[in-house]
C-alpha cells in the first residue's frame, strides 16, 4: 500500500523551490512514476485547443492528441472528475496505448477552474486503483497543481 502522506510530502519538498511549470510538470509525473507500485505508464494531457496533447510522461511512447470526450483521458477531462477504470478493456472507446494496460486512472487538473490537463496513470494488473488511491493521488494532484500559475502546466 502506497504511503500518500510521504509521497506528498516528498512532492511538496522536489517542488518548493522551483516557479517553471514544465520543470514542475516533470519532476511531478518522474516522483509518481517512481512512488507508486505496479504502474506501467503514468503523464500529463495538457488542455490545447486542439484537445488533450501529451505531456511529461514516463513509460512506452503514447498517442500524442486526445479530442475532448475520447477514450478515459477525454471522458475526464469533459465531465472534470476522476475517473477509475477496473478493467480498461472494458470501456467504450479506451484508447490503447500500451497493450499490457489493464486498468486506470484519470484525474482532471483544475485550477481556478480552468481545465489545465490530466494526470493519467496505467497499470497491468486490473482495477489497480481504489478510493484511498484516488483520493492519495488526487491530494498529489493538488500539491503540484498548487506549485504551477494556472495559465500554464
Amino acid at each position: 500500500m502506497t504511503d500518500y502522506k510521504l509521497l506528498n510530502s516528498q512532492l511538496q519538498l522536489t517542488l518548493a523551490d522551483e516557479t517553471d511549470g514544465l520543470a514542475n510538470a516533470a519532476n511531478f509525473v518522474a516522483q509518481l512514476y517512481n512512488g507508486l507500485a505496479d504502474i506501467n505508464w503514468l503523464g500529463l494531457y495538457i488542455s490545447r485547443a486542439s484537445g488533450l496533447v501529451l505531456g511529461p510522461f514516463q513509460g512506452l511512447p503514447a498517442v500524442t492528441t486526445i479530442a475532448m470526450g475520447d477514450g478515459v483521458c477525454g471522458a475526464a477531462a469533459e465531465q472534470r472528475q476522476t475517473l477509475r477504470v477496473p478493467d480498461v478493456h472494458a470501456f467504450p472507446g479506451h484508447i490503447a496505448c500500451d497493450a499490457a494496460s489493464r486498468s486506470e486512472i484519470v484525474v482532471p487538473l483544475i485550477k481556478e477552474d480552468r481545465l489545465l490537463g490530466v494526470l493519467d496513470i496505467d497499470s497491468p494488473v486490473l482495477d489497480r486503483f481504489s478510493v484511498d488511491d484516488q483520493r492519495g493521488i488526487e491530494a498529489l494532484c493538488g500539491t503540484y497543481l498548487d506549485s504551477v500559475d494556472s495559465h500554464y502546466i
